[in-house]
C-alpha cells in the first residue's frame, strides 16, 4: 500500500497497564518510523482521552502499541471494532486468550503442543506438594501480565509464600510452573511469515524487566546458531501454536531449548515490544526489513473483526 492510503492513523501507546513505561517506548519508535515511511500518524494514549475520541477525530486505522491489560487483552479491540475503525495485531478472542497465560497453556496442552508443566496457586496452596510435583527451582508467576511482572525464579521450598504474594500484588490468578533449564529463544512472525529465531543470554541467565528493557549486558544472537533444518522444526512449531490460539498480524512467541533438543512453548505476546531492545524488530532486521518497513507491513495488515 501507499503510506497516503492508511489515511490518518492513530498509534495507542501508554495506557493504564504495568507496562505503561514500556509502551510509551514501543510508541514513540512505531510514531517515529510511521512518520519516516510517510504515513500521517498521531500519538493517542488511552489513558488521557476516551478511545471512542478515535472515531470523533476521523482516525481511518489504529497501530496498537499497548502491553498488558487494557491493551492487549481484547478489551480494546472490541472498543475499535465496534467503531469499525481497522487495527493492527490479533482479534478480540486471539488477544484475551493470550494475555491469559493459564488458558494458552489449556489450549496448548490440549492440542499436544509443548508447554511446562504448572499449577494453579491460592493462598492455602499446600507448598510442599507444588515443589515436590514439579520440582524445584520453579517459576511463580501472575496469568495476566507482562514484561516478567511479578515473575519470581523460587529455589527453595520456603520462598514460595514470599513469591505468591509478590505474584498476586499484581493479579488473583498466580501460576507455578516447571523451571525448564535450557536456551531461551524466541520466535517471531508478521502476517503468516516467521521470522528468524533470537538466542537470547541474559546477565545470570535471568531475563527480567531490567534485562529486557534496559540492560547493555543481554546478548542477542540472530542467526541463533541452530542448524537451519531444525530452526525451520521451530518456526513450524511456534505457527502451529499461533494457529490454534487464532492470532494474526504478527506477534511473538517465547520458547525454551532443552539440551536434547527438545522444545517447550512459554507465551505468545500478541503485541510485542517495539523498543531499541525489542526482539521483534531485531529479527526483521536480520531477514533484511527495516524497521520503517516492519512496521508498514504490520499496519497493512490491519483488520476489522
Amino acid at each position: 500500500m501507499n503510506p497516503h492510503d492508511f489515511g490518518k492513523v492513530a498509534v495507542l501507546m501508554g495506557g493504564r497497564s504495568a507496562e505503561r513505561e514500556i509502551s510509551l517506548m514501543s510508541g514513540k519508535n512505531v510514531l517515529e518510523g510511521l512518520r519516516r515511511a510517510g504515513v500521517d500518524a498521531h500519538p493517542f494514549d488511552p489513558a488521557e482521552r476516551s478511545v471512542f475520541a478515535l472515531k470523533e477525530q476521523g482516525f481511518d486505522r489504529v497501530f496498537i502499541a499497548l502491553h498488558g491489560r487494557y491493551g492487549e487483552d481484547g478489551t480494546v479491540q472490541g472498543a475499535l471494532e465496534l467503531m469499525d475503525i481497522p487495527y493492527t495485531g490479533s482479534g478480540v478472542m486471539a488477544s484475551a486468550l493470550c494475555m491469559d497465560k493459564l488458558r494458552t497453556k489449556y489450549v496448548w496442552a490440549g492440542c499436544g503442543l509443548p508447554t511446562p508443566r504448572w499449577e494453579v496457586l491460592q493462598a492455602a496452596t499446600d507448598w510442599q506438594a507444588v515443589a515436590a510435583r514439579l520440582g524445584l527451582p520453579l517459576i511463580v508467576k501472575p496469568a495476566h501480565e507482562g514484561s516478567t511482572l511479578g515473575l519470581t525464579k523460587v529455589a527453595h521450598v520456603e520462598e514460595l509464600p514470599q513469591a505468591y504474594a509478590v505474584a498476586a500484588r499484581y493479579d488473583p490468578l498466580v501460576l507455578a510452573e516447571e523451571f525448564v533449564e535450557g536456551q531461551e529463544l524466541t520466535a517471531g512472525f508478521v502476517g503468516e511469515e516467521p521470522l528468524p529465531l533470537i538466542r537470547i543470554e541474559a546477565p545470570g541467565g535471568n531475563y527480567d524487566y531490567q534485562s529486557k528493557y534496559f540492560s547493555d549486558e543481554t546478548r542477542y544472537h540472530c542467526p541463533c546458531g541452530l542448524p537451519r533444518e531444525e530452526e525451520r522444526a521451530i518456526q513450524a512449531l511456534v505457527m502451529r501454536a499461533v494457529e490454534v490460539l487464532g492470532c494474526r498480524g504478527w506477534g511473538r512467541a517465547d520458547l525454551i531449548r532443552r539440551a536434547d533438543g527438545s522444545v517447550s512453548l512459554l507465551e505468545m505476546n500478541t503485541a510485542p515490544g517495539m523498543t531499541g531492545h525489542s526482539l521483534v524488530p531485531m529479527a526483521a532486521k536480520a531477514a533484511g526489513m527495516s524497521f520503517e518497513t516492519l512496521v508498514v507491513r504490520i499496519l497493512e495488515l490491519a483488520h476489522v473483526g
